[in-house]
């Protein structure tokens, strides 16, 4: 900003700095100041002089070409002055009220929704859109697309379900080639274990673990790592039960692949004289009731509302109508005492677990009188896996199951158990299993969602023992943001849940710690492609 005089000194002109503008312009008498004219220029000069420098300052740092003029500055900033709203405030206010009003409005059955930006660009030229039209086929194209991303979520999960409950062609092929060679190969057939170390199977000075599956692959797993990571391995015995079909190709796979020092057996159910139709009740329920089997293989969509039901909820539905909890190798374990009637204790394991610590202190653990030892699940902040309480399991909203339960009750682990068989056989634990069991079927399956747990829950109330979390880690097969620190210090880790380590929709950051026990090089393996990723 500039101050100049004229020569004659009778004006005086205000400028900016660059003198294109001139701000103000006083012209002064000829002949006669006097002071108090003076003094009151000066004092106007004092007044305006700060407002012109604010002024200025605009003009310059919003360029002096976009607004050069008094009157100009009148109209961008007198309505602001003013507290009056400019066309662009307008049209915004506006805007809102028509956003507004479409969000409640209905969407016409037979709108044509554009299936592009740009195709909603080229509909609003040709068609000459109003705001609110433009509004409402916006609205129904999110509408549209976000039933396609729920519908294609669920499609996901229901794939992921079918994943999760087939049979990979590599595990198939496996048991198929074991299966051939039992038939053809005496070596194969030889006796497990051998005679003279039979009386072994039922000494109580041995560690016993019990092995349920139908998975040759991953029984596989589960022996090698507890020998791998045992510091007394020649005190190990193996018990694994499998069914008739897998019977003869897993007989062969540790028949070829020996686990000495270490003990194992192979038996299948139909070698267990006590597993008979009148002495196991589950056999009929499990096997031979039409609505077990359609809630198990039904239409699993049909029964769906995708619209009222999240993503979250219909996968935990279809990992509870998963087929293997109609398998009676899934219910085995209840009949632990009754298998084998000369042991007085056993650690049970499902087949989808790895062991990496030596286990043998689990022994040494006083249950205090308890049947069965096992991990609390209601104990920590992850709600996907350890704040389980009997609430997340059954349906209180069932008279019976209301009138008889918590639903504060803390749950527990199955997985990786340590069961006193001494004590088991002096409780009823099996008969209200089945209780249980039919009064759910009677109820059409509207007491809890999941196979065998609940019944267990409800079996085993009293006669659990807690036992530290570090000993099974949990949620390995359905939780991907699982802490690797926490499972290289657990004893045991469990993929339970869908993604299992041997499955294509396995978590690959997971995988290792089940792979680096698979023996890739067995010519077995290699034949059937089964190959480490």
């Amino acid at each position: 900003m500039q101050l100049h005089f004229s020569p004659s000194m009778r004006s005086v002109t205000i400028s900016s700095s660059n003198g294109f503008v001139d701000l103000m312009k006083i012209k002064v008498a000829a002949r006669h100041i006097s002071y108090r004219t003076l003094f009151h220029t000066v004092l106007i000069l004092a007044v305006l002089l700060p407002f012109v420098f604010i002024l200025t300052a605009i003009v310059t740092l919003e360029g002096v070409n976009k607004c050069s003029s008094f009157d100009c500055l009148g109209r961008r900033f007198g309505p602001r002055i003013l507290h009056r709203a400019d066309d662009s405030e307008r049209l915004l206010r506006d805007f809102h009220e028509i956003l507004k009003e479409v969000n409640t409005a209905e969407i016409p059955d037979k709108m044509k929704i554009p299936d592009s930006f740009d195709q909603l660009v080229k509909d609003m030229k040709n068609n000459h859109y109003d705001a609110r039209a433009f509004a409402l086929t916006l609205r129904a194209m999110m509408d549209k697309f976000e039933r396609d991303i729920r519908e294609s979520k669920f499609s996901e999960l229901m794939f992921k379900h079918f994943a999760a409950s087939s049979i990979p062609k590599g595990i198939h092929c496996l048991s198929l080639r074991l299966t051939d060679e039992y038939s053809s190969n005496a070596h194969a057939r030889k006796q497990l274990p051998s005679p003279e170390l039979l009386p072994l199977l039922s000494d109580n000075s041995k560690y016993h673990y019990v092995l349920s599956t139908d998975n040759i692959l991953a029984a596989s797993v589960v022996v090698r790592s507890t020998i791998q990571t045992s510091l007394q391995p020649e005190k190990m015995v193996f018990h694994i039960i499998t069914d008739k079909k897998t019977y003869p190709g897993m007989h062969s796979w540790f028949s070829l692949n020996p686990v000495s020092p270490a003990i194992l057996e192979v038996k299948g159910i139909h070698q267990f004289d006590w597993l008979t139709r009148e002495n196991v009740p589950v056999l009929d329920v499990v096997e031979n009731h039409n609505s077990i089997r359609n809630y198990y293989h039904g239409n699993h969509f049909a029964e769906t509302n995708m619209s009222s039901m999240s993503p979250r909820v219909f996968a935990s539905k279809l990992q509870a109508r998963s087929p293997k909890y109609i398998s009676l190798l899934n219910h085995l374990r209840i009949f632990l005492p009754e298998l084998f009637p000369n042991l007085d204790k056993v650690v049970f394991f499902d087949d989808d677990v790895v062991i990496q610590q030596d286990l043998s202190p689990l022994w040494e653990i006083d249950l205090g009188g308890k049947v069965n030892g096992a991990v609390e699940t209601c104990k920590g902040e992850d709600d996907w896996v350890m704040s389980k309480h009997f609430k997340n399991y059954f349906n209180f909203s069932h008279p019976l199951i209301a009138e008889n339960f918590d639903p504060e009750e803390c749950a527990w682990a199955y997985g990786m158990n340590v069961f006193d068989l001494k004590v088991w056989r002096k409780t009823e634990i099996r008969e209200t299993y089945h209780y249980w069991l039919k009064e759910n079927l009677n109820s059409n399956l509207t007491m809890w969602k999941l196979g065998t747990l609940p019944p267990a829950l409800i079996a085993f109330r009293g006669h659990v023992h807690p036992i530290d979390p570090s000993w099974h880690m949990l949620g390995l097969g359905y939780q991907v943001h699982t802490s690797i620190e926490s499972v290289k210090k657990a004893a045991v880790i469990h993929y339970n849940g869908q993604s299992k380590p041997w499955l294509q929709i396995g978590f690959d950051h997971l995988r290792p710690f089940w792979t680096k026990h698979v023996n890739y090089s067995n010519d077995f393996l290699r034949n059937c492609h089964i190959l480490e990723s």
